[in-house]
């Protein structure tokens, strides 16, 4: 190859290396946001969603985000790669981000639906009149939701 020969990036080139710096800057956290929702009563939904997936004293552990990811790890997995070829299509960063939100705030609801969890006690079923673990009000279900930030930004 000469040495006078320079490539040069086509518009197409310049756009997907701009995405992909975008996308490397941003994260899509999927979740709980603290002060995004309580009960009547004040208490946040993202306390009650860490004591219900990690258990307290008197309740034991309902493991409904962590099992939304290992239960659905091959499902997961070809979702991302399909994400991959939109990415190369030229979907932008933003967009792809929130299909990933979508899609596993969609994972984590069912979950809290349709997951098979240690049954509620006795007195918990005569005080809230239902056996369904983690459903009550149905607040924390409905409280799943996404955020994309940047990275690094702490909150």
């Amino acid at each position: 190859m000469s040495a006078n020969v320079r490539d040069t990036v086509t518009p197409d080139g310049r756009r997907f290396e701009r995405m992909l710096r975008e996308l490397g800057s941003l994260q899509v956290r999927v979740g709980f946001q603290q002060g995004g929702a309580t009960e009547d009563d004040g208490t946040d939904i993202c306390d009650i969603a860490m004591w219900n997936e990690l258990g307290t004293e008197h309740a034991p552990a309902r493991p409904f985000l962590r099992m939304s990811v290992d239960e659905n790890e091959d499902k997961i997995k070809n979702f991302l790669k399909s994400k991959k070829a939109d990415i190369v299509g030229g979907a932008s960063a933003e967009q792809v981000l929130k299909e990933i939100g979508i899609f596993q705030k969609d994972l984590i609801q069912e979950k809290i639906t349709n997951g098979s969890f240690v049954p509620n006690s006795a007195y918990t079923i005569a005080k809230k009149g239902s056996s369904k673990p983690l459903i009550d009000t149905g607040r924390m279900r409905q409280s799943v939701n996404y955020v994309i930030k940047e990275k690094g930004s702490g909150d």
